[in-house]
This record gives C-alpha cells, sequence and structure tokens, in this order.
C-alpha cells in the first residue's frame, strides 16, 4: 500500500520545550501517525501546545481551529450573519430567534459535546456549566475577545437586577475562564454559605466570543434534567431545572440537541419525553448519542443503541448522530487528540457500520451546518412577519403616548395637539363625516348604543334614537287609547260608571262608551253657566294634560340615552387618542363637567316645554280644524253607511232563476232614518264635540313636542358643537398649572416610553436587516 506523506506543521521551536512538553508532542504524534498511514484525512492548522497540553492562545487570543469553518459555506454565513445582526439588536426578549439547544440529563455529556462544537475549553469541574443555562454567542469581530455577563431572571427583585447586570468581565485568554465563571455563580448565588444560596437558578450565563474567523452562531447549554431529589438538590430544583428546560426547548425556532447517553437505557431518559411533547413530529429535533465506548461490545446495549442512532426506535426527521466524548482519562487532551481518538473509535468498533455522516464531532459540524442553514432561511420569512407585527403594535402604544410631557411648554403642546386631533375626529362624528381608520366598522356588529364601533358614529346613533323616541311617543305616548268606531252611538251616557285607571308604562284601551264616560266626567266637574249640550271649552286642555302625562318620562329617557352615548362616544375617542392617565384626569375634570352641564341645559329646556304643555292650548295650525272635521265625516259617513244598508230594497229579477237581484234606494226612509240618527242626548253630543278637539289638538301638539324635543333640547343642547368640550381654544384658555396637572407624565409612563422607544429602535434596525435579506436572492 502507497502512502502518501502529510507534513505535520509544528513550529521548530516546539521541540525545544522542557521534558513534559515533549511528552505531550510524543502522544500527539502517537495519536496521530496511525492514521495518517492509514490514508485518514487529517486536519491541517499548525497546532501549538501550552505547558499543560491543552489548546493553546496564539498571539491574537484564543484561537479557532480550521474545523469550525465547516458550520458555514458562503450563503449559509450571510444567512446565519443576519439572525446573528438581529440578535444584536437585542430582539431575544421580543421575538424568538433560531438557536441551537443542548438538553439531556444530568451527565449525559451535553456540555462535553457543546465544547466540542465550539472548541472552547470550558472548565470541567464540579459540574459548573449544568447550574444554569449557558449561552454562547459566537459573533464576527475584528479581534478575539471573549465577554461574559449574566442576564438576570425577570422575576428577581429589581435591586438585584441591577446588581446582577452590573457583573461583566472581558477575557483573551481561556485560561481565565474558571475564575470568571467562579464570580458569576457568586453574583447569581450559586454555592454560597449564606441562606440565600441554591444549587441553580434561572439566570442566563452569556458568554459572548468574537474573532475574525468566528461564525455567527448561538449555542445554548442548558442543566441536566434532574430525576430525584439528592444531597444539595431538593425538589424544588428538580423542578426549576426542568421548567429552565421546557422554556428553552418549547420556542419554535429552537432546533433541539437531545443529548442521551449510552451509559443508561434510553428508555429511562426523561429528555426524549420532554422533546416529543414540544416537538412530536421531530421536525426541529436531532438525537445525539454520548458514551458510546462506555457499552460493552456486542452487548444487547449497544446493539439497541446502533438500532436508535438508525432511526429505527425513537423516530425523529433529523434523525440521529452519535460521538465519543473525553473519557476522564483524556480529560486533558488537547481537541484535535480528541477528533484523532474519536475518529480511530468509530473506524474500529461496531458503531462503523452506520454512516460516515452520523458520527463524530466534524459530521455534526457539517450536519448541523446544513441543519441550522435550512432551518434559519425556513424561518427568516416568519419571523420578518413577526418582527413587522411587533414593530407596528410598539409604534402603536408610542403614538397613544404622544409627545413628551415633561415641562409646561411640552404640556399645553402635546394638549393642544390632542386637543385638535379630538376637535377633528369628533366634529365629522356630529356632523355624520364617516372617513378613516376610527369609523371603521363592523359590518357583523348589531348596531346598538352597546356597540363601541356603532357609538363612534355619533350622528347616526342619534338618529336612530330621535327615531325610537318618535315611535315611542307615537305608540305609547297617552294616557288612553280610545276606540272611536264599531260601536252603536250610545242613548244616554252614566257618567257615574268607573273609567279603567291609568297605567304608568302602556296606554290604557277604552271602548268609545268609555271614552265618553271619561269626558263627560270631566265636563261636569268643569261645568259653568253655559247652556245644555254645551261645554265650558277649558275642558279641552284638561283632557289633554291627563292623556299627554307621560310625555315628559319619555323625553327625560330619551334625553338620558343620547346624553349617556355622547358621554361613551367622548369616552371613547380619549381612549384611542391618549394614554390613560391623560384619558383619566380630562375625563374627571374636565369632559365629565362639560357632559353634565350640556345634560343639566337638556333637561331644563325639557322643563321649559313640559311648563308651556301645562298651559292652556294655543293652536293657530289649519291641521287641528281639518282633524275635527275629518273626525265629525267619518263618524257621520258611519252613521250614512247603515242608514244607506237599511233603506236598500233588493227585488228578485223577473224570469230569473238565480239569487240575482235589482237593488233601489228608498230615498225618503234614507232620509228619515239619517235624521234620526242624530242623538237628541244634548249631553252625548257635547262629549263628541269635545272628544274630537281633544284627538285633534293632542296630534297637533305631538308633532310639535317630538320636533321641539329633538331639536331644542337634544340637537341645540347635548349635540350641537360637541366638539368645543376639548378644542384647541378651550385648552388655550387653561392655566399653566392645569395643563401641567392634565398632561403631566407620571414616573410610569416615562418607564414606558423609553421601553418602546429602545424596542423600536431595535425592532426598526432588525426590520431592515431583514427586509434586505428577503429581498435578495438567499431566501
Amino acid at each position: 500500500m502507497k502512502h502518501t506523506t502529510t507534513p505535520l506543521n509544528i513550529p521548530i521551536d516546539k521541540l525545544a520545550k522542557p521534558s513534559q512538553d515533549r511528552v505531550c508532542l510524543a502522544a500527539v504524534i502517537r495519536v496521530i501517525l496511525p492514521l495518517h498511514r492509514e490514508g485518514i484525512p487529517l486536519p491541517t492548522p499548525v497546532f501549538s501546545y501550552d505547558i499543560i497540553g491543552r489548546h493553546a492562545p496564539s498571539d491574537n487570543g484564543p484561537s479557532n481551529t480550521l474545523s469550525l469553518e465547516a458550520l458555514q459555506s458562503d450563503e449559509q454565513r450571510m444567512v446565519l450573519d443576519t439572525v446573528a445582526q438581529v440578535r444584536k439588536c437585542g430582539l431575544e426578549s421580543i421575538l424568538a430567534l433560531p438557536q441551537l439547544v443542548v438538553c439531556g440529563d444530568q451527565s449525559a455529556g451535553k456540555s462535553s459535546v457543546l465544547e466540542a462544537l465550539t472548541e472552547i475549553p470550558f472548565p470541567r469541574n464540579d459540574e459548573l456549566c449544568t447550574r444554569f443555562a449557558t449561552e454562547i454567542i459566537m459573533r464576527r469581530a475584528t479581534i478575539e475577545s471573549l465577554t461574559i455577563k449574566v442576564i438576570p431572571d425577570d422575576e428577581r427583585p429589581i435591586v438585584e437586577k441591577e446588581s446582577i447586570q452590573r457583573f461583566g468581565e472581558t477575557i483573551t485568554d481561556f485560561a481565565e475562564l474558571p475564575s470568571i465563571m467562579d464570580k458569576a455563580m457568586t453574583v447569581m448565588g450559586i454555592g454560597a454559605t449564606n441562606s440565600q444560596s441554591s444549587a441553580f437558578a434561572r439566570d442566563v450565563l452569556s458568554v459572548e466570543i468574537g474573532g475574525p474567523s468566528r461564525p455567527q452562531l448561538t449555542l445554548v447549554d442548558l442543566p441536566g434534567l434532574i430525576q430525584n431529589e439528592t444531597k444539595g438538590v431538593t425538589r424544588a430544583d428538580v423542578e426549576l431545572v426542568r421548567e429552565i428546560t421546557d422554556r428553552y426547548i418549547s420556542q419554535p425556532r429552537t432546533i433541539c440537541l437531545a443529548v442521551v447517553s449510552a451509559t443508561n437505557d434510553y428508555a429511562n431518559q426523561p429528555i426524549l419525553t420532554e422533546v416529543r411533547k414540544v416537538d412530536p413530529e421531530g421536525e426541529r429535533t436531532l438525537g445525539i448519542i454520548t458514551k458510546p465506548d462506555r457499552v460493552p461490545a456486542g452487548s444487547g446495549s449497544e446493539g439497541a443503541y446502533i438500532s436508535l442512532a438508525r432511526n429505527e426506535d425513537i423516530f425523529f426527521k433529523l434523525g440521529w448522530h452519535v460521538v465519543k466524548n473525553r473519557s476522564f482519562e483524556e480529560g486533558d487532551s488537547s481537541f484535535a487528540e480528541r477528533n484523532a481518538s474519536e475518529a480511530s473509535y468509530f473506524r474500529l468498533s461496531n458503531f462503523s457500520c452506520l454512516p460516515k455522516g452520523n458520527v463524530g464531532i466534524d459530521s455534526l459540524r457539517e450536519r448541523l451546518s446544513k441543519l441550522l442553514f435550512e432551518h434559519v432561511k425556513q424561518e427568516l420569512p416568519k419571523l420578518h412577519n413577526d418582527l413587522t407585527k411587533a414593530l407596528n403594535d410598539s409604534r402603536q402604544q408610542l403614538d397613544i403616548l404622544g409627545n413628551r410631557r415633561s415641562s409646561p411648554a411640552d404640556c399645553r403642546e402635546y394638549l393642544m395637539q390632542l386637543s385638535l386631533h379630538f376637535h377633528k375626529v369628533c366634529s365629522a362624528a356630529v356632523e355624520g363625516r364617516y372617513e378613516g381608520i376610527y369609523f371603521k366598522y363592523d359590518s357583523a356588529t348589531t348596531f346598538t348604543p352597546q356597540s363601541p364601533c356603532a357609538v363612534r358614529r355619533l350622528r347616526a346613533m342619534v338618529q336612530k334614537l330621535n327615531a325610537n323616541f318618535s315611535e315611542k311617543l307615537r305608540k305609547s305616548g297617552h294616557t288612553y287609547f280610545m276606540e272611536r268606531s264599531g260601536e252603536a252611538i250610545p242613548s244616554e251616557i252614566d257618567g257615574d260608571m268607573p273609567i279603567p285607571s291609568p297605567n304608568p308604562t302602556k296606554p290604557v284601551k277604552l271602548s268609545r262608551n268609555e271614552s265618553l264616560r271619561w269626558v263627560v266626567k270631566a265636563i261636569i266637574r268643569n261645568r259653568g253657566r253655559e247652556l245644555q249640550g254645551n261645554f265650558n271649552p277649558l275642558i279641552i286642555g284638561e283632557l289633554f294634560w291627563e292623556q299627554s302625562a307621560r310625555w315628559g318620562s319619555i323625553a327625560t329617557d330619551h334625553i338620558e340615552d343620547v346624553v349617556d352615548v355622547c358621554r361613551r362616544f367622548l369616552h371613547e375617542l380619549l381612549q384611542d387618542l391618549c394614554p390613560k392617565d391623560v384619558q383619566s384626569r380630562l375625563s374627571s375634570s374636565h369632559i365629565e363637567d362639560a357632559v353634565r352641564a350640556r345634560s343639566a341645559a337638556a333637561v331644563k329646556e325639557l322643563e321649559q316645554l313640559l311648563v308651556d304643555l301645562r298651559e292652556h292650548p294655543i293652536n293657530y295650525n289649519h291641521y287641528y280644524t281639518e282633524t275635527i272635521e275629518k273626525c265629525r265625516m267619518k263618524r257621520e259617513s258611519q252613521s250614512l253607511a247603515k242608514c244607506v244598508e237599511n233603506a236598500t230594497i233588493h227585488t228578485p229579477l223577473p224570469g230569473c232563476q238565480s239569487t240575482h237581484t235589482s237593488a233601489s234606494i228608498d230615498i225618503d226612509r234614507l232620509c228619515r232614518e239619517f235624521g234620526q240618527s242624530r242623538n237628541p242626548d244634548m249631553d252625548v253630543y257635547g262629549c263628541e264635540i269635545a272628544l274630537d278637539g281633544l284627538i285633534a289638538i293632542y296630534k297637533v301638539f305631538q308633532k310639535v313636542f317630538d320636533a321641539n324635543v329633538t331639536i331644542q333640547v337634544v340637537e341645540r343642547h347635548v349635540i350641537r358643537d360637541l366638539e368645543s368640550v376639548f378644542s384647541p381654544l378651550t385648552v388655550s384658555r387653561w392655566p399653566e398649572s392645569d395643563t401641567t396637572d392634565l398632561a403631566s407624565e407620571p414616573a410610569t409612563i416615562m418607564r414606558q416610553r423609553a421601553f418602546l422607544e429602545d424596542r423600536i429602535s431595535k425592532l426598526n434596525i432588525g426590520h431592515d436587516i431583514l427586509r434586505k435579506v428577503i429581498k435578495g436572492t438567499v431566501c
């Protein structure tokens, strides 16, 4: 077999180091040389080793082996750089961004997988990386650097948050990482000796690594799931770890790297149950099997894990992958040694039956590269839509807050702008010009005063209420409903017979005889020196007062309904135009006073109308006499029709076998019966005349009262110039103290404004970044 020679590019000065260094170098050569002779491709970077045999920093800071570059092609780097830029805007708390999350049970090898993927030598003692979530943010930078900070949990008190947020360290040598992480744990309260210490924390350790060759990538290592309480680990800690895991893996844009250890039956490892809860189809989960070298070769456990790796048992659409982590004895080996040992194992063990793309850390990088790229590429349009929606919502909230209101001048300017907008919209609603988004109406909504969108169309709602008032006044405004036809003319009237008592809610129906008895009682108690058959003309007014007694309550209810609709309209408009603090102050101190003043003026005007109604009726409308004449002619036409029927003679046709007859009218009999149809009783005659006068004057005054209430009361005092209750002219007359009291921002609003402005700034940057990529050829 012909062997090719691959030079090991090791600086010659390294061979001059002390014996310990030479022993380390010899160990590297012993591992690499057999692989080289077998023709296995080897990584070709320049290796340098420090005194403890770890991959050492170069002169420019922490080095990054060329194997990391396999994570991204040019197109992949462009897409992932886009997400990194969006993440850098600080949008993680607003939007779920694509990321890789390493999750699994305690001691499953999660941190080792993450370390091998990123080639960052995290401290391995005391399981430091399993006590909290660790976010590794890799980004492009001109120089190599490593920044560590702690992101406090939202549920911490403000004082603790501020203390934690002050923590931050930047280093250029990985050797300083253990001491920095010790400080971070102290800040989080982990491992402290006081009573407030805990084993785990909801806080997040953020490790940001920058460098010119670093890929734009975010990886998260989660605390391992714990099954039972142990010494130093409480039931609360067990639940806390599960809560942290659920929060991360449930995010729809997270690729879950579910790590299971071959040293334990995978049926007993709950991480598989957890990821299938949030990802039942396995669309964003990749299973990773660790520690395959710990399983006896040829055993049933090994066969089960080989079957699992083939995706034959627990199926994930993303499949499975097997990696060999460093053993305890290999803890001080370099990443190159680790990779070489892993390659040798998968070449010689029973796991060699698996496809090369499903084993080893190098193929895992390439696999994750494709998975992450396709996942991010698919999510970018959705992320752009979510970001646009969040941006529009934030802008709308900031618009409601209006301009800044810190000084008296700011307050007056704000109120002037607010009143100008208020005046414009209110004027349009009063005039019935429903243009603009404010008047958008849902056609499926019933047009009632209870509907907010119906109330916004104020003129239409007032018209509807006026029509309802007019209809109610016509149908239910009278005390008695009097039957005027279908009964014989009584020969006499018994004024002592009782009349049904008035009903306060609906008219009482009276027959013709009962109507005449009601009138005759009024004639009797108002009789003066008038002759028999005549009546005191003032009884028309008395009958009218009793018949129209319900007008006042109906009109009062109508005014209250209109005022209530106007009040709701004004509050809805203020709610739409300004923040709650300004709305409540304006409503309580000004708007409500203006509405009450308009209501009082309307009620006062109504009282004047009712006073006029209690006076003796005055009328110059010819409709009154026309109505009386119509009543008389209707009564006489009914009587004439009956007399014609009685005077009609039906004669059979000669020689006709049918029932047809010829009709003729006996004129003498008709005249005689029609003349006798008039009631000789003078009281009955007087009652008929008085009743006709009542009906006529009631109809005239009902129309007048209807018009007066809708125009003089509702329109004049409630609706007209409603926009003037809060107009720029009104604001200009207010003293400075009033404008400051009404519009000054409380501390909560100032904080909310700062929050929204910061949020919008981040969203704008993220929106611009995504928009450029969406329009490009990448997506």
